[in-house]
């Protein structure tokens, strides 16, 4: 095996789970979430050779990443749409099974699949923990521009997840 291809398989091995969290994100079934995580491979695979390691692997693989799953969603012709719970449950990492968490993780993905690619790509970056200024150079927008898109896409995600409880 070629080293770039050794070195390439490390790094997604090393990464894998910023793949895992876009296809989880953006698809609401498992064959098409193990879809979309292929063709995020194969894009990053494709793209690899034009890799320079000016910003970090992570960086470049979150872009090349969202837009794959942005691409890959436009041209998905089914989608289930369902909401649920408090978003804030996608941040808890557990130790144990516990199961009402889980639930609730559970939801507030479905509760992310009805929202537009574009609005699903800033609660990604939210919930990941990223700086207006690394939004701003990811998505080629001005920092005031994340703040005011930001703040839409979780007002969006609200309420949704709160029209889903009062259906109850």
């Amino acid at each position: 095996m070629a080293s770039t291809e050794q070195e390439f398989l490390q790094k997604i091995e090393k990464h894998k789970g910023i793949i895992f969290k876009i296809s989880k994100m953006y698809m609401d079934d498992k064959d098409d979430r193990d879809d979309l995580f292929q063709e995020i491979t194969y894009q990053v695979w494709k793209a690899y050779p034009k890799f320079k390691g000016e910003s970090e692997f992570s960086t470049w693989l979150y872009r090349i990443a969202l837009n794959t799953a942005i691409i890959f969603l436009k041209n998905e012709k089914k989608r289930s749409f369902i909401g649920n719970e408090d978003f804030t449950a996608y941040k808890i990492i557990q130790d144990e099974p516990d199961y009402e968490k889980e639930e609730k993780l559970s939801a507030m993905y479905k509760a992310i699949h009805q929202l537009n690619p574009i609005d699903k790509a800033f609660i990604f970056y939210y919930l990941e923990d990223f700086s207006g200024k690394e939004i701003a150079g990811q998505m080629g927008i001005s920092e005031g521009n994340v703040r005011v898109k930001m703040n839409r896409a979780k007002n969006k995600l609200k309420e949704i997840l709160q029209n889903h409880r009062t259906n109850f």
